[in-house]
């Protein structure tokens, strides 16, 4: 019998990590983005709730980092929690979890605990600061996370505090990605040999790797270590934003000396302007863009530069971003359920993922997963738990 929201059999996309089971121990933030990755992929992926929810959750029926899972409610601190969870781990390819180092052993469910159980499982540990480290077992946010990368002292205006890029940066860049790409790896090299292993993905290990070309360009000379003075944060006036007559924004990345010609030629200032190579005039260049972007309205200079290789975009809101006409086109962003939210990505030729369920409520699909995962005593044990 089909239960609601759900044909029988239907428990998956067809995306390429269709048949993969993945169990993940609900946390926040970048742990459920990654599990959501693996699920918009294909992937079976079951979340286990605790009862009462998670700190900081949205409304679980507007949670779309929970979208084509399914979950259960589990107590872990009760009798029977760990032996469940367990029971789920044996049938498992990939468990992910988010917790400070060490409780997931206090909670029973370990690395230990599973891999006895099923040596072939990968066990994905998502954390911010590590497994080890003098800050292994603190409290902390993706803020400070990329804080000591030197990431976030990297992003904002040299005469302001340091922007802050809301969590994309570290969560989801330095975690969540670093995290997908440790246990597909991971996966692969069980399904070769037989053999499960740990995958550590902090998010300061993360982020740090993302400015590895920017380090490169500190040793070699061609980046000073601070704000505002680069090419690619801000200091180079053909590298950056500019306000538009009506308040809105134009993103400039003419880099390339055939793109800056034609970004100069359309602006209207190709014969005006000083040499983009005299750095000494880079701050005289800058006011002419600025100045000669305050002349039209965002939608005036983004048609200028639409059919163009100047490499001119309008700086659209989030709400915006889906009318692009093309992101529009290729589909980029989707509806499901009343919610606009992203498609998955990336895209594949043979085995497109798809957004077949929205956000999993929390403990809707005990019965389904009980009888697709062939484990008739989770309904059981949900049911003395609650």
């Amino acid at each position: 019998m089909a239960v609601a929201g759900h044909e029988a059999g239907n428990t998956t996309g067809n995306g390429p990590l269709a048949g993969v089971r993945v169990v993940e121990l609900a946390g926040i933030g970048p742990g459920p983005f990654a599990a959501m990755l693996l699920a918009d992929l294909g992937a079976d992926v079951v979340r286990v709730d605790r009862p009462g929810g998670a700190g900081l959750a949205v409304n679980p029926a507007y949670d779309v980092t929970n979208r084509n899972k399914r979950s259960v409610v589990i107590d872990l601190k009760a009798e029977d929690g760990p032996a469940a969870v367990l029971g789920l781990v044996e049938r498992a390819d990939v468990l992910i979890e988010g917790y400070r180092p060490g409780v997931a052993e206090r909670l029973g469910v370990g690395p230990d605990a599973c891999h006895a159980r099923n040596p072939r499982l990968v066990y994905g540990r998502m954390t911010g600061w590590g497994q080890d480290g003098p800050l292994a077992q603190r409290a902390g946010h993706d803020i400070a996370y990329i804080a000591v990368t030197g990431a976030l002292g990297m992003i904002g205006n040299p005469d302001e505090p340091p922007a802050v890029p809301a969590n994309l940066v570290g969560d989801y860049a330095g975690g969540s990605l670093y995290l997908v790409v440790g246990v597909l790896a991971a996966l692969h090299h069980a399904r070769a040999t037989g053999t499960g292993q740990v995958v550590d993905a902090a998010i300061v290990d993360g982020t740090s790797h993302l400015t590895a070309m920017i380090h490169g360009m500190v040793a070699a000379g061609g980046w000073q270590d601070r704000r505002g003075a680069n090419l690619l944060d801000g200091g180079c006036p053909f590298y950056g934003t500019y306000e538009t007559a009506d308040g809105g924004y134009m993103a400039v990345g003419a880099l390339e000396q055939q793109f800056y010609d034609e970004f100069t030629t359309l602006l209207g200032i190709a014969d005006e302007a000083p040499a983009r190579k005299d750095l000494a005039r880079w701050g005289e260049l800058r006011e002419a863009v600025a100045a000669r972007f305050r002349t039209r309205t965002r939608a005036q200079w983004t048609e200028v530069f639409q059919d163009s290789d100047a490499c001119v975009a309008p700086v659209l809101s989030l709400r915006e971003a889906p009318h692009h006409p093309h992101l529009a086109a290729r589909a980029t962003f989707t509806e499901f359920g009343g919610i606009t939210q992203p498609a998955p990505a990336p895209r594949f030729s043979a085995t497109p993922g798809t957004v077949h369920s929205g956000p999993a409520l929390p403990g809707a699909h005990t019965a389904e997963v009980a009888r697709d995962w062939d484990l008739p005593d989770l309904t059981d044990a949900v049911t003395k738990e609650a």
